[in-house]
């Protein structure tokens, strides 16, 4: 048995190391030289001489002014006057010696581009020292911008796995109860995304706690039980496989998040709102953790509409199940956990790319900050720009969730076996088929697979087992099959098609173009389920 761990390689916060872009007090006193304004005359104004002392004795006479007037050369030429322009230029600058606002704009602008830098530079520095802690590769490789691996549809797969493992007295800390697969187009930039129930019972393929079959939420931890990084990594990789061949997915990459990410991250982007909607009451209500305060407040209870929650509100809805009383609300318990769980996780998506987080400096570092500490991935640092720049360009109402349990055709039921309550596939236990002919169906870029359009095959030509084969062709083409028969006594030729209704262009139009047929659209030789769209007969020109 996997041994308890108050917490696992990389979950420990880091210790605060100095400041970056601390204030260093100092004074120095800078002197302001003040210029003394100077009056420059007006041209028509006379000019104003200096007059000295005269000599005591001697006079001046006017004869003698005269006299020293006519010996001026009178060939020199006469002082120009300042033309208007002029004239208009010297007012300006008597009235402004020098340009200080021009001046002091510059200043500003050189302040506020240091900041900038400053701000910029701290943020790097940030995600450089906490990209260390999350992603695999090189720090420098954030700089190139590699396309996200793919399936063969196109589509980048994530697994993300929650534990409480920052919590060491929560029970069963070390088991993934939060289990959700992500997967994202970044051509077509669309998103879906589908939990998996912690309780879906499965084969393990070796020795865990509960034995070689147990649910699914144990397979994480009982891969091994390292705290080294590389133990993490073991665990991520083995586990992607492993729900991978469930789902019948290719999943590309893996995330651990403990709780307190959802807390901090929460908190760094300054709430988020939900939308309540409880199932089948006005509201939901769980008291399961109410013993923090003594059952003193409500830590999980709210009416029906849209609620502005914090960190702390956002931890504890993500794991309410309605499985205290009194409860209400949360009639499906897990299902109904996984949903809010979702809404949680779209809302906190949309609030870190909107504008009013990326543009604030201290909202990025906090969220920063809380994934260095909280989060493990594969993801590789090569990678991260263009999941950043996928994740911003993909709009709210492209995100779209799938649920395993809603609607007529569930691919998940709840049931007991082996004397436990568990979740199997609708068609029985460890019988996979439905569920991941859903998954195909709506993760699948091709028409075909998405119309899903149920097919009847039947063998007319007389050999065994010769309907199945092209039945299982028809499914790795992607079309739905939904049963084999053999066809009733009669001539056929090579291949018919009949098209029960006027739908499924898409599956249509290729099943004539595969065959090089016209479809047929009379009645089947056969009665069919009112769900069959399709009837191909294999058979030959002979009986």
């Amino acid at each position: 048995m996997k041994e308890s761990h108050s917490s696992i390689d990389g979950f420990i916060p880091r210790r605060a190391g100095n400041s970056i872009g601390e204030v260093i007090s100092g004074s120095s006193g800078n002197n302001i030289i003040g210029f003394h304004e100077r009056k420059i005359p007006e041209p028509d104004e006379p000019l104003m001489h200096h007059e000295s002392k005269p000599q005591s004795g001697i006079g001046v006479k006017r004869s003698d002014i005269d006299e020293s007037l006519r010996d001026i050369d009178g060939t020199k030429k006469p002082v120009k006057k300042p033309s208007r322009r002029q004239r208009r230029r010297l007012k300006k600058m008597a009235k402004k010696p020098k340009n200080k606002v021009k001046r002091l704009v510059k200043w500003i602008a050189i302040i506020l581009i240091v900041i900038v830098l400053a701000g910029g530079g701290y943020v790097a520095y940030r995600f450089i020292a906490a990209g260390g802690n999350i992603f695999q590769g090189s720090i420098f490789d954030l700089f190139q911008s590699q396309a996200l691996k793919t399936d063969s549809n196109g589509r980048s797969n994530f697994l993300i796995l929650g534990t409480t493992e920052d919590d060491p007295g929560h029970p069963g800390s070390n088991l993934t109860d939060t289990m959700m697969v992500l997967s994202i187009d970044q051509k077509a930039k669309n998103a879906y995304m589908f939990s998996i129930p912690r309780d879906l019972y499965v084969q393990f393929g070796a020795a865990c706690v509960s034995g070689y079959a147990g649910k699914i939420n144990e397979y994480f931890s009982c891969t091994n039980d390292g705290t080294s990084s590389s133990a993490e990594q073991d665990r991520l990789t083995k586990t992607q496989k492993f729900v991978g061949d469930i789902f019948g997915l290719d999943i590309q990459y893996g995330v651990h998040v403990n709780q307190t990410v959802v807390k901090e991250a929460v908190d760094a982007v300054g709430g988020i709102d939900v939308n309540i909607e409880g199932d089948g009451a006005p509201g939901i209500l769980d008291r399961n953790f109410d013993w923090r305060c003594n059952y003193k407040c409500f830590l999980v209870k709210y009416t029906n509409g849209v609620h502005r929650l914090d960190g702390t509100a956002a931890m504890y809805l993500t794991m309410a199940r309605g499985d205290s009383s009194p409860t209400y609300g949360l009639a499906k318990s897990n299902f109904d956990r996984e949903k809010n769980q979702q809404k949680i996780m779209i809302a906190l998506k949309n609030k870190a790319t909107s504008t009013g987080t990326v543009t604030n400096i201290g909202a990025v570092t906090k969220l920063i900050d809380t994934l260095g500490n909280n989060l493990r991935t594969n993801i590789q640092t090569k990678e991260i720009r263009t999941l950043m720049q996928v994740g911003g360009d993909i709009k709210p109402n492209d995100i779209h969730t799938l649920s395993l349990i809603d609607g007529d055709n569930a691919v998940v039921k709840t049931g007991s076996y082996g004397g436990m309550s568990v979740v199997m596939p609708s068609e029985g236990i460890f019988d996979y088929t439905g569920v991941q002919a859903f998954i195909h169906k709506n993760l699948s870029n091709n028409p075909v697979a998405k119309e899903a359009a149920p097919i009847v095959v039947l063998n007319g030509t007389g050999q065994t087992g010769y309907g199945q084969s092209k039945a299982d062709s028809l499914t790795k083409d992607g079309f739905n099959v939904t049963g084999v028969k053999t066809a009733p006594d009669g001539t056929y030729e090579n291949v018919e098609i009949y098209r029960i209704g006027t739908s499924d262009a898409a599956t249509a139009k290729k099943l004539a173009s595969m065959y090089n047929i016209k479809l047929k659209t009379t009645a089947p030789p056969i009665v069919v389920d009112n769900t069959v769209r399709f009837v191909i007969i294999y058979g030959s020109t002979t009986t």
